[in-house]
């Protein structure tokens, strides 16, 4: 069973992090006002609770969410982020979660084959989320878009970045074809 042990501590730290900057990249995209962003920046902690709420939840992603309570773990994935983003305009952080999430597949692809699919579905699913937490283009809460055309574009290029394998499924624990 792949879990903690079978990362490096940078590899872990990176998959750790991975919900949020999928949930960033979503934001980056189509920047809305401080409501917006605050429900974006929400619906990635939330799905954190469902994961780790839910008996369905595939064993990497029950571990991933299980280890971000842990201090230490909190410290490298703040570290990370502060490398990779601090700076960064709108259009870059888009571009550089972009990036990560992609490499995020590739280790998941390399280290985790047998539960990289059912991880990067739940990945996609928190971008959904993201994506869909917040009205764009709207006067305080009054018309706009649940998810903007940003926003799907956006979705289009994390599904491609997280490959092909991503399908539906949320991260959920999948029983064996017979």
């Amino acid at each position: 069973m792949v879990n903690k042990a079978s990362f490096t501590p940078e590899e872990w730290s990176r998959l750790v992090a991975s919900p949020v900057v999928a949930s960033m990249a979503i934001t980056a995209a189509d920047p809305g006002g401080l409501w917006s962003l605050l429900q974006e920046s929400m619906s990635s902690g939330w799905a954190l609770v469902e994961a780790k709420q839910s008996a369905q939840t595939a064993p990497l992603v029950k571990a991933v969410v299980e280890d971000i309570t842990n201090s230490e773990t909190r410290d490298a994935v703040r570290s990370s982020f502060q490398a990779q983003f601090k700076g960064s305009q709108f259009a870059d952080v888009k571009r550089k979660a972009i990036d990560e999430l992609r490499a995020v597949s590739g280790l998941l692809d390399t280290k985790a084959p047998e539960e990289a699919a059912a991880f990067k579905a739940w990945l996609l699913s928190v971008a959904q989320k993201s994506a869909e937490a917040g009205k764009e283009g709207g006067f305080l809460g009054f018309g706009g878009v649940a998810v903007s055309e940003a926003e799907q574009a956006t979705l289009a290029e994390i599904s491609s970045a997280l490959g092909a394998s991503a399908a539906p499924g949320a991260g959920t624990a999948q029983s064996p074809s017979v």
